[in-house]
Formats: structure tokens, C-alpha cells, sequence
């Protein structure tokens, strides 16, 4: 592992925190993080589905925009 981490550290890390907050503690946790995440996913779906795409998002659209603006 890195940092000179062994699983034992870890698995004794595990065990203090399950011993310090217990697993009702952590499982409330988890379940405050797991929704925080899927919310914040919403809303960017929500966010891109509101803004209307003008130009299509290709390559040829941006060497298009730069022809025209040399050319002007």
C-alpha cells in the first residue's frame, strides 16, 4: 500500500472508527453522502437539459467560427 500503509493499519483504523462513532453513526453517514451525491448529479442533468445548444459541439463548428471571424 501507499505511505507505508499495511492492511493491518487500515483494519485496525476501521475498527477504532466503528469502536469511536458506531455503525449506526457511520451507516447515517453513508446514506447522508450517497444522497448528496445523487442530488448534486440531478441537478446538473437538469442544468444541461436547460441550456439550449446553439451550435452543434464539434470540431468543424469551432474552425467554422474561427473562419468567419478571421474573414470579418
Amino acid at each position: 500500500m501507499m505511505a507505508g500503509l499495511s492492511i493491518w493499519h487500515v483494519l485496525i483504523f476501521a475498527i477504532v472508527v466503528i469502536l469511536l462513532f458506531g455503525t449506526s453513526k457511520l451507516k447515517n453517514l453513508g446514506k447522508d453522502v450517497g444522497g448528496a451525491v445523487k442530488d448534486f448529479k440531478k441537478s446538473m442533468k437538469e442544468e444541461e437539459a436547460a441550456t439550449p445548444l446553439n451550435e452543434p459541439r464539434t470540431i468543424d463548428a469551432q474552425v467554422k467560427n474561427t473562419e468567419s471571424s478571421v474573414k470579418s
